[in-house]
């Protein structure tokens, strides 16, 4: 796969996902999860995806990925969870 010269998508994934015809969701949801995992650690990966998606959802809103951008979006912005055994009083 061909380097990017997006530093949201550095790797050109996101991309070449919105090129391939016929992509289904799971493939989506799989290069999705190749682009998480080879964001570079010093990047703000919620900032990236917001850019991406706006970047893509108006001209491919139904396309799979800007469904998977979405749910991504969603799910970092979502409150995380406290508690547990670490918060109760010992």
């Amino acid at each position: 796969m061909a380097r990017s010269d997006d530093p949201n998508d550095p790797k050109g994934l996101i991309r070449e996902a919105y090129r391939i015809d016929g992509i289904a969701l799971p493939e989506c949801r799989s290069i999705f999860l190749d682009w998480a995992l080879g964001f570079p650690p010093d990047r703000d990966q919620q900032e990236a995806l917001t850019v991406l998606h706006s970047a893509y959802s108006a001209q491919y809103s139904e396309h799979p990925m800007t469904q998977v951008l979405r749910e991504g979006l969603e799910t970092a912005q979502a409150p995380k969870r406290r508690g547990g055994w670490r918060s109760r009083a010992r």
